[in-house]
């Protein structure tokens, strides 16, 4: 069974201040678990998280990782923007994107951040645009199917990412050329994974990548970064992630491959977002209307603008009714929002308590891909974020926007201005 955070009386509290919907976070639950994150990577002298911000770009939340030595992952202009106003600089910065304009390069060349390279072809871009900087990373892409125990975890030859691992010797030869003197390789093979081996066999993959072009090039490799794919529990039945059991079998394969191979010191990065703060955030929602046609729904303040994973991919996300954790699931329902889309649903076919009007939902696993995935389709106006701390306190970390804010880009005509 998942257990809310947070009680029904604080959220009746915190919404008397802020309406409903909103998001919330658990400020002991994200800084602890970047605490065993760091610990558990502890036998690796250079070991960096390198936050991803799309997951949840709010400056409050990525000042709690900072404050555990996180670094950040940006993937756009605007994220960067965001970097460098939170004070992120240099080494700091992992620049990770794909089809990337100039602009984008320059900015993060003149960050001094860590340029990931996606494509073989974007060396002479980056070369014309910005520069070739002393230090690169390029992101490698196998190919064929990512199995684990002979299960398919994922499909490289699908995804548009990365270098082949032909393309991988020849832009390392390229950039040695051209003046590189330090790399790093980045590879992200598979989404939201619960199972404890995914880290260790990308890890003993990239490793012995690293050892066989170091061998054919003599280019120096000074980290592997092994990007996100550390998943959560969604569902109840599901069991969490063990970092510590995940940490020693990268280390395992570091002894094996990298160590064995006399390149020990090269650092270890994470690139992690839904295991970082997905469990430790939720989309809390108050019952608004029922409708009793030939399925029962309830109807709820929030929708598919606030929440849009249930919407585009069918992704489940538990939900509690606050105040009624301990009483029988006796009721099927639709949980639906207002939009005017069939698929804003949170969950299908659903049994919960019995519901009744002013119920508060506790949507569990929102606190990435959550906020950051919303949008103003039927002119639906994103919410608040707000951070409950330790003693049961809680502030306002980005207010929920306005009309003026949905205008905003309309202010070429007299009337919305």
């Amino acid at each position: 069974m998942k257990v809310p955070f947070v009680t029904k009386e604080k959220v009746e509290e915190i919404s008397s201040i802020y309406p409903t919907p909103y998001h919330l976070y658990d400020k002991k639950g994200i800084v602890d678990n970047a605490k065993g994150l760091y610990n558990a990577f502890s036998w690796n002298k250079g070991f960096k998280e390198y936050f991803a911000v799309k997951a949840t770009p709010n400056p409050a939340l990525i000042k709690l990782l900072k404050a555990e030595g996180a670094g950040v992952d940006c993937s756009s202009y605007t994220e960067l923007m965001m970097a460098e106003k939170l004070g992120f600089k240099g080494d700091e910065i992992m620049f990770s994107s794909n089809e990337t304009p100039a602009v984008e390069y320059q900015y993060a060349r003149k960050l001094g951040a860590i340029i990931n390279l996606d494509d073989i072809t974007h060396i002479d871009f980056l070369e014309e645009c910005a520069g070739i900087p002393e230090k690169i990373c390029l992101r490698y892409n196998p190919g064929g199917e990512f199995t684990i125990n002979n299960m398919i975890m994922g499909t490289p030859a699908d995804a548009k990412y990365g270098l082949t691992r032909a393309q991988m010797f020849e832009a390392v030869k390229i950039l040695m050329a051209k003046g590189v003197k330090e790399f790093g390789v980045h590879a992200f093979l598979a989404s939201n994974n619960i199972e404890n081996e995914y880290y260790p066999v990308l890890a003993k993959t990239l490793f012995t990548l690293v050892k066989d072009i170091t061998e054919e090039t003599g280019a120096k490799f000074v980290f592997v970064n092994l990007s996100g794919g550390i998943g959560v529990p969604y569902r109840p039945e599901q069991k969490k992630t063990d970092i510590n059991v995940i940490a020693q079998g990268v280390k395992k394969a570091y002894d094996e491959v990298i160590v064995k191979s006399g390149l020990n010191d090269l650092k270890i990065f994470t690139e992690l977002g839904r295991y970082m703060l997905a469990p430790y955030g939720a989309l809390i929602t108050k019952v608004v209307h029922f409708k009793h046609t030939y399925k029962e729904y309830a109807g709820v303040d929030a929708c598919a603008a606030n929440l849009m994973r249930p919407a585009i991919y069918g992704a489940y996300h538990h939900i509690s009714v606050l105040g009624k954790e301990n009483e029988d699931a006796t009721v099927t329902y639709d949980v639906v929002g207002s939009l005017c889309e069939n698929s804003d649903k949170f969950a299908v076919d659903r049994t919960l308590p019995k519901l009744e009007r002013g119920d508060y939902l506790f949507i569990h696993e929102a606190g990435a891909h959550g906020h950051s995935m919303g949008y103003n389709y039927n002119g639906k106006l994103r919410s608040a974020e707000i951070l409950l701390n330790e003693d049961g306190s809680f502030e306002l970390i980005r207010r929920a926007e306005t009309p003026k804010d949905l205008f905003a880009t309309l202010d070429i005509y007299p009337e919305f201005r």
